[in-house]
């Protein structure tokens, strides 16, 4: 059972190979389960893909079954329609187009299974990328609110300042007026005179200004300072929204470039195993020399081919008698006279009902 399915995978004419030898139905059946283990590749490596994109098994598992009999198809006709001739050169022209097709399609099932080989290594790439990604993540975030944070800090500077200018100026006034009190400085007499009067009254109006800033300015240093807040924990909140989205990038394309960013020659090497593996049916064909199905099956497509060219002039010639025949025919009747007679009198008879049914007609119309 396992012979006839593997004939099935080859392409193979299971009539025509029954009654070849042992030995040319073992060359088919080797080439009909290279055929069908290169399908079982692609199921495998285009169900992983898939997986990776959609994160559910079911729909890479069906994927993955439509891509892997779409591979089997094109492989068991590429199989199927190479024909062996006389001249190398000339099957391997034949063979070129099929051998071009087999290297894409060895490109692609192979770059999913490399990413599967080179997890670990891909994963360390996408770590790096994601943690680079993150840091500009910060500062792309941060740079948007810089401005408004930037400005509010500004103002509470400004309004501190104020009341930082305005405190020095109080403590000035005080010292001014408790020197003069003291007699250290200003008139230098001790005792509270005129002047000291004088200067504790301005140092008292710049106290209550003093006062009247602290309060005003605390109460907008007080909201500046929330808006601050604010807009940090807006800046906190963007980046937390922003995290999941780098977090998820290791899906197929990152997982491809990531690949690329590792050493060549390994994934070249799994490449060629893969490409050595499609295109060894084909290899094996070419390489083959001609056996007894090969001679069978151009004997059946010759004599078809010479049945339908022998059918095809004979219908042809069919034609060209019965016409020339015709032709003959029409001729001697169209010389008989009584014939000649008939069709004349019928005509005469046509054309004299139609004379008469337009006079009707045109005495209906009078």
């Amino acid at each position: 059972m396992l012979k006839q399915f593997f004939i099935l995978c080859s392409g193979a004419d299971k009539e025509l190979l029954e009654g070849c030898s042992e030995g040319e139905q073992t060359k088919y059946i080797g080439i009909g389960a290279t055929v069908f283990f290169t399908a079982v590749m692609a199921f495998i490596a285009c169900a992983y893909a898939l997986f990776t994109v959609f994160d559910s098994i079911y729909p890479a598992l069906l994927f993955g079954l439509v891509w892997s009999l779409l591979i089997f198809n094109l492989d068991r006709y590429i199989v199927s329609t190479i024909r062996k001739k006389d001249k190398f050169s000339s099957e391997f022209i034949q063979a070129t187009p099929r051998i071009i097709l087999a290297v894409i399609i060895a490109i692609v099932i192979s770059k999913p299974l490399e990413i599967k080989i080179f997890e670990k290594e891909i994963n360390t790439v996408l770590l790096s990328e994601k943690n680079a990604m993150a840091l500009n993540n910060k500062k792309e975030v941060a740079n948007y609110f810089k401005s408004d944070l930037d400005k509010n800090k500004a103002e509470i500077y400004k309004l501190k300042s104020e009341v930082t200018h305005k405190e020095k100026e109080v403590n000035t006034l005080y010292e001014t007026y408790i020197t003069e009190a003291e007699g250290t400085a200003g008139t230098k007499k001790l005792g509270k005179g005129p002047v000291f009067k004088e200067k504790i009254a301005k140092h008292d109006l710049v106290k209550k200004e003093l006062d009247t800033l602290q309060k005003i300015n605390l109460a907008k240093i007080v909201a500046m300072e929330l808006k601050s807040k604010t807009l940090q924990a807006d800046l906190d909140k963007k980046v937390t929204e922003t995290q999941p989205i780098i977090d998820s990038f290791d899906g197929l394309m990152s997982r491809i470039n990531a690949l690329d960013k590792l050493p060549w020659l390994p994934s070249f090497f799994i490449m060629l195993l893969f490409l050595a593996i499609e295109t060894s049916p084909i290899i094996a064909k070419l390489l083959s020399p001609r056996g007894e199905y090969d001679f069978k099956l151009e004997d059946l497509e010759t004599a078809l081919k010479a049945t339908l060219e022998q059918d095809k002039y004979q219908r042809a010639l069919l034609v060209k008698t019965s016409a020339s025949m015709y032709d003959k025919v029409y001729g001697d009747i169209a010389e008989d006279k009584k014939l000649y007679d008939l069709q004349r009198k019928n005509t005469s008879d046509l054309l004299e009902l139609q004379s008469n049914n337009f006079i009707e007609k045109q005495k209906r119309t009078l």
